[in-house]
């Protein structure tokens, strides 16, 4: 969701008014993913590092963040109307407490909904998700007791990411938006292994169909190549 501010300043809009405008493009995209079949949507929606902006800032993105989170889980809204289960993921200790109770309010009201799934990962950063994995894994491994060998293993952090414990599937394909060709600590151990990186120019808010649908196609060819190779193997 990157390319709000860029986009309000390119058209003359206050910044508050971008980030509300690129909630509106993820309401949107959310629903041609779901149109599409794509059953599983992460969403960059705030960093951590984003903690470091004017307060100002901060303070109008919290507010939009309790809004929407609102809006999200009202009896039929898009998540009631597809089946969508809402999981928050990041370090949601570090939110307001009024943004902190409208995640468990939608968590709750959504937790029952198993055809789509939508995460929202916000505040987030990828090293503290890997940090924090790391650290359950060390935690359940002193439950265990003083017997068990100290091993920890790839598929310990694997099982203890937050992707992982919202069922999330392996990520399939990863788009950055506004032209910026860098990950920004977003989903990096997701992402290591057969995903397919795209980098689009348009800013997020502008973000819609006409720009998706090149990277669902271009993905599909890639997939069917590779089926095509393992067949003449």
């Amino acid at each position: 969701m990157d390319g709000n501010r860029r986009y309000a300043r390119r058209n003359r809009k206050k910044i508050q008014q971008g980030h509300a405008d690129g909630y509106v493009a993820l309401r949107r995209m959310l629903e041609i993913c779901l149109r599409l079949n794509v059953n599983c949507v992460s969403a960059y929606a705030f960093s951590i590092e984003n903690f470091k902006r004017p307060k100002e800032e901060v303070d109008t993105l919290m507010g939009l963040a309790e809004e929407k989170l609102h809006e999200l889980c009202e009896h039929g809204d898009l998540l009631d109307e597809y089946g969508v289960r809402l999981n928050v993921i990041g370090n949601v200790q570090l939110l307001p407490e009024t943004v902190q109770q409208a995640v468990r309010k939608a968590e709750g009201l959504t937790r029952h909904n198993n055809r789509a799934i939508l995460n929202l990962c916000m505040p987030y950063t990828s090293r503290d998700e890997m940090t924090t994995a790391v650290q359950n894994c060390v935690r359940n491994a002193i439950a265990e007791g003083p017997d068990i060998e100290p091993h920890i293993t790839e598929e310990d952090i694997e099982a203890e990411l937050m992707t992982t414990k919202g069922g999330s599937p392996p990520l399939d394909i990863l788009v950055r938006t506004s032209g910026v060709k860098r990950l920004s600590d977003f989903l990096l151990w997701q992402c290591c292994e057969n995903t397919q990186l795209q980098f689009s120019s348009t800013y997020w808010p502008d973000f819609g169909l006409f720009d998706f649908i090149p990277i669902i196609l271009d993905y599909q060819l890639k997939v069917w190549n590779q089926e095509k190779t393992r067949k003449i193997c």
